[in-house]
């Protein structure tokens, strides 16, 4: 994405046209340049799909570098490394802030309060290139078809793998030209017999073979943490480093030009549409764009009317890639931040239209009145410490807003976090001796900062008796164990079941229990059922395995299933089925009927409309079937013990997003630890009801 100048190096020069010759430069490439961000930009818009373009950019960012520096040592200039990096960030960096100003202006207008932490850590990672490790590490989906949830600094972490190439790149040159001059000092061979650009392709050549191995391995086992991986990425620099390098000796006749031109061109423009790029993307898929771009790189500036040149170097398009890196900032943040406005989760024709043109604005003028007279500053250029002051002023223009929004938000959360308990009751609020008695008025918790720590906890992996012989039960958890345990219980199946931990931990601790829980994400646990996926029926089965070999005092389960449309509330697939071994063997169960689902994030409602409002305060109806599923349970199991809190999370016809100044959901369908902690009294008091235990 960076916007490079096309040089040629004086041996390419050589094998184009007249008019390369002259001046070096390569329209064609801009050209690819340009037509690389339409694919970016074209399938994020519109297809929400990789098109391979991203791709075509790192290998040609290389392209451009290694050009660059192999005809500096050969013109036995200095490298001037230091010099070197402070010259590209002082032209990067500049849009970077500029871009990422522009987010955090829309984040505050547009999106929801609780999305501004992770925001802000991504403003400081987008400043420092190490935005793609923040993402490996949270595990991001960058395949997801609704980007109105998506970050709108997401897509830096290619630019943040090109900036850690554009570190290691010039130490690889200048490694290989230190080799070199050891080596000729040792052997006392003659220039001549130890070519410096052999070097450069072998030290090239092992970083492209070692680097591919490994992102073919990784991106087979885990695909999501790949696609971020600058260690999976380093084999398309090195195609294009390799590339430049070989190219002042390939010089392909004019029809093999017009041949290689086109096909590359249709190779290139098909990769998205073709091949199952999601899931597969970077192994070696990334082949397909990558070598497509090189396809083209090579037939260069064919001297045929008929060459694919001819299009490439066309002046519109030019013209886009001398603007394709600001294009590339500003296309994602713009299509986020509309979808998030409008409340859509993907846009039609004349939106993705409207985003594209504004995209396109934004990025000329800041091409245009921000990164091309930076650029073109002399002062800088004269003294290295020049250059990094500019590059300091860039970067505390950023950090300055980033630091200040942090510490209110820091502020904010121990503020709320303070607050009397009295003036956050939760679910206490609903408890009958509480019936009409208005709330006082508080800050709501969490704060919108701490809501992602909202899930239960649990204290750790299990331990001694209690580890799973199954290795599809590795993620085994456990409660401390108590000195005396009077009872064991085993909690299974999916998230819904893992929320109200946050009420059986501290309850357990204080009776004695010792709780163990077998979960995995949307696998409600039941009898094999077609209803689910070959994993979930797998994973219950082990789950059950488990149960009746350890024989705990009794299991907690979810009992009922909700869903967004109606029916919004049915029986767990299967779910009498597979709890009958337990119970058959003694084993007591105890069902909770499940919380509602919602078509929109709660909390996100209340902080962008306040927790009045309709759209956050949603009909009874619209929530829980009218008569509970678990009444067609009663009778029909010895040893099964219902339960149903929902009148403790809906009241008076509504399930709404706050009770007693506590967000009772932290997105969509799962209740805030906060919420839950505040109902253990009255949790409690019917668990101990339905069971009948002391």
């Amino acid at each position: 994405m960076t916007n490079e100048r096309t040089i040629a190096s004086p041996q390419h020069a050589a094998a184009g046209s007249p008019a390369s010759r002259k001046s070096g430069y390569r329209p064609e490439v801009q050209g690819l340049r340009a037509l690389a961000v339409l694919m970016v930009v074209t399938y994020h818009v519109w297809l929400g799909r990789v098109s391979g373009g991203v791709d075509i950019f790192l290998l040609i960012s290389a392209f451009l570098m290694t050009l660059s520096f192999a005809r500096k040592v050969g013109s036995d200039k200095p490298l001037r490394l230091i010099s070197h990096w402070l010259h590209l960030l002082k032209r990067l960096l500049p849009a970077v802030v500029v871009v990422v100003l522009g987010v955090l202006i829309g984040t505050w207008a547009i999106l929801p309060a609780s999305r501004w932490p992770d925001i802000l850590d991504q403003a400081w990672a987008s400043l420092l290139y190490r935005q793609n490790w923040l993402l490996a590490d949270t595990a991001v989906d960058y395949y997801a078809q609704d980007h109105s949830g998506a970050s709108p600094l997401q897509h830096f972490w290619s630019l943040s793998i090109q900036g850690q190439v554009f570190l290691l790149w010039p130490l690889v040159f200048a490694g290989a030209a230190l080799l070199r001059r050891a080596l000729l000092r040792w052997t006392g061979l003659e220039e001549r017999l130890l070519n410096y650009r052999l070097i450069l392709a072998l030290a090239f050549g092992a970083i492209f073979a070692t680097s591919l191995a490994y992102s073919i391995e990784q991106t087979a086992s885990n695909q999501a943490y790949a696609y971020f991986d600058t260690r999976a990425r380093l084999w398309e620099f090195a195609l294009g480093s390799l590339l430049a390098l070989a190219l002042p000796y390939l010089k392909p006749g004019r029809i093999l030009r017009v041949v290689l031109g086109w096909a590359g061109l249709a190779a290139m423009l098909s990769c998205g549409l073709l091949l199952t790029v999601d899931r597969s993307f970077p192994g070696f898929i990334a082949l397909w764009p990558t070598l497509a771009a090189a396809a083209i790189i090579v037939a260069g500036q064919s001297g045929s009317r008929f060459g694919v040149d001819r299009f490439l170097t066309w002046r519109p398009l030019v013209a886009l890639g001398d603007n394709s890196y600001a294009l590339y900032l500003w296309h994602w943040p713009l299509l986020v931040l509309a979808l998030a406005g409008m409340g859509i989760s993907a846009p039609d024709l004349w939106q993705g239209l409207a985003i594209v043109a504004t995209s396109v604005v934004l990025a000329v003028l800041t091409t245009r009145f921000v990164e091309k007279p930076l650029r073109e500053w002399h002062w800088p250029q004269r003294r290295a410490w020049r250059t990094a002051v500019v590059i300091a002023a860039c970067g505390a223009v950023l950090a300055g807003p980033v630091t200040l929004w942090q510490s209110h938000i820091v502020a904010d959360e121990a503020a709320a976090a303070s607050q009397p308990k009295e003036l956050t009751p939760g679910a206490a609020a609903l408890a009958p001796e509480n019936a009409g008695k208005p709330t006082p008025d508080a800050k709501i918790i969490p704060a919108p900062a701490a809501m992602k720590n909202e899930w239960a906890d649990i204290d750790g992996l299990c331990t001694d008796g209690n580890v799973p012989s199954d290795p599809l039960l590795q993620g085994c958890l456990q409660n401390s164990r108590p000195d005396t345990v009077t009872k064991k219980i085993v909690v299974l199946g999916d998230s819904h079941a893992q929320q109200y931990m946050a009420a059986l931990g501290p309850i357990a601790k204080s009776h004695g229990w010792e709780v163990v829980t077998l979960l995995k994400g949307n696998c409600r646990f039941g009898g094999d059922s077609p209803e689910r996926d070959a994993d979930c029926n797998a994973f219950n089965k082990a789950s059950s395995d488990y149960v009746l070999t350890h024989k705990p005092d009794a299991v907690f389960t979810v009992a009922s299933l909700t869903h967004k449309e109606a029916p919004f509330e049915t029986e767990v697939p299967q779910y009498l089925k597979g709890i009958k071994p337990f119970t058959d063997a003694g084993i007591e169960v105890v069902g909770i009927r499940d919380n509602p689902r919602f078509t929109t994030n709660m909390p996100e409602c209340v902080q962008k409309k306040g927790p009045d409002a309709a759209e956050c305060n949603v009909p009874l109806q619209e929530s829980l079937a009218a008569s509970s599923p678990l009444d067609d349970y009663r009778g029909k199991v010895a040893r099964l013990h219902l339960m149903d809190m929902s009148d403790f999370i809906c009241a008076d016809g509504t399930c709404p997003a706050v009770v007693g100044n506590v967000y009772v959901y932290k997105d969509d369908n799962h209740l805030t630890k906060t919420y839950v902690q505040s109902m253990i009294p009255m949790f409690e008091k019917r668990l101990l009801a339905a069971t009948g235990w002391k």
